[in-house]
């Protein structure tokens, strides 16, 4: 994953997750160490950092999922960028409405963004995110949802 500064900015640093509140490389619950006290962690107030994928592969390939035992709801995600994004909703604080009735409390939502490594241009050892004038880009991501 990417660590990141107080403003929440990438300092450059790949950090390996293994052992850590943002190790997701087997199934667990988003809360489970939402909370833990590490420092990242606690720069985010939650997840609000990009994971690299470290397979090195191109191509769409699947790269996570979110399962909701109670609905039995699965989403899976697969993409061909080197990276994902994922906040756990740590800024929402009660005052914008939701859909449904009520407000959106904090961390009652999340947001998975397939993408480049934030910061990319400034940090010369992520992978390059320049487009140059002429060229065309294109990126697919699919966001499958299924009952299990």
């Amino acid at each position: 994953m990417l660590p990141v500064d107080a403003t929440l900015i990438p300092t450059g640093e790949l950090k390996a997750v293994a052992g850590t509140p943002f190790d997701f490389t087997t199934a667990k619950a988003i809360g489970k160490d939402i909370n833990a006290k590490d420092d990242q962690i606690a720069k985010g107030k939650g997840y609000d950092h990009c994971w690299i994928f470290s397979d090195n592969a191109t191509g769409v390939r699947e790269v996570g999922s979110l399962y909701h035992k109670a609905s039995g709801r699965l989403m899976t995600i697969s993409t061909d960028q080197p990276g994902i994004q994922f906040y756990s909703g740590n800024f929402l604080d009660g005052t914008k409405p939701s859909k449904t009735g009520g407000n959106y409390e904090l961390r009652t939502g999340l947001c998975l963004e397939t993408q480049h490594f934030p910061d990319a241009p400034n940090e010369p050892k992520f992978p390059s995110a320049v487009l140059n004038p002429g060229e065309k880009y294109t990126t697919k991501t699919v966001y499958k949802f299924s009952v299990k």
